[in-house]
């Protein structure tokens, strides 16, 4: 098995070599969300402890860590995933982060116990299982470097300094208001936040700052049922204000692919926000010199 998975990584690579020298005509193997997952978790159990670190679902997944200016930042959100997930993770670790952000926006979906079992401190066995796939993925993560900073740094500023998108997506809206304000998410939403309370009073005694955060959604989408029932549970579950990071982004420049997932220069003003906000706290709870 060993020797077929080093044949058929060696030719995987290969094959992508072909495709960035000769273009289309050889097709790259694409990498599914799972296996995107497994990247960034790999990379967050093998490299050194981050000081930052994010949980959540697809809304916090779009706030990419390149946006940050904050050095040491790593993005654990998982795309269709739930924050419980990616906070077991780090909690599973020997050694946690400064900072754990905990995305509050969607908890009605189950903590996928295939990657915390893999990731949490245990054996890695899921990704050695799959040597192709891990492969194809490693592949993708070389290929797309992260950017120079200072460049990206300089993309971003002008980004940041064209107006908002004029883009109609009055469709997909009322798509998305339809779906969350279908069925019930009330005992999903408190069995989490049971879990989230849970998980926040160990990380503190181990020493991380934790924070919760709403990320936020068009008008339209705050108004639906699934995010004001969340939102209530939460806020009984959490009445600790001092546990809140309050992220307050200009609303009027923010713009949303589909009410719910925020476009990038959208997320770069709330990454933005994000920073003032911990900055904030940073300095609050920072003694003042002699």
């Amino acid at each position: 098995m060993i020797k077929g998975a080093c044949v058929a990584a060696t030719l995987l690579l290969a094959c992508g070599l072909a495709t960035a020298r000769f273009g289309s005509a050889l097709q790259q193997p694409a990498v599914t969300t799972r296996d995107g997952s497994l990247v960034t978790l790999n990379r967050y159990v093998r490299e050194p402890t981050p000081d930052i670190v994010l949980v959540g679902s697809s809304v916090t997944w779009r706030l990419k860590e390149e946006y940050f200016s904050l050095p040491r930042v790593r993005n654990l959100a998982l795309a269709g995933g739930s924050p419980v997930t990616g906070l077991e993770i780090v909690a599973g670790q020997a050694r946690l982060p400064k900072v754990v952000l905990i995305e509050t926006n969607i908890l009605s979906r189950e903590a996928d116990r295939a990657l915390t079992e893999t990731f949490s401190g245990g054996a890695r066995g899921d990704t050695l299982l799959r040597p192709v796939r891990t492969a194809v993925a490693a592949y993708e993560t070389w290929n797309h470097a992260a950017p120079d900073a200072v460049q990206a740094r300089a993309e971003h500023d002008r980004l940041l300094s064209q107006p908002p998108d004029t883009f109609d997506n009055k469709v997909y809206l009322d798509r998305a208001r339809e779906q969350m304000n279908d069925g019930d998410p009330t005992a999903p939403a408190r069995a989490n936040a049971v879990r989230i309370r849970r998980l926040i009073d160990d990380l503190q005694r181990r020493g991380s700052r934790v924070f919760l955060m709403h990320v936020p959604f068009a008008p339209e989408i705050e108004d639906t049922r699934l995010v004001r029932t969340t939102r209530e549970i939460v806020e009984e579950a959490f009445p600790d204000r001092a546990l809140w990071l309050r992220v307050e982004p200009p609303m009027g420049e923010l713009r949303w692919a589909d009410g719910v997932h925020l476009d990038e220069r959208s997320a770069l003003i709330v990454v933005r926000a994000m920073e003032r906000a911990l900055g904030a706290r940073a300095a609050a709870t920072t003694p003042p010199p002699l």
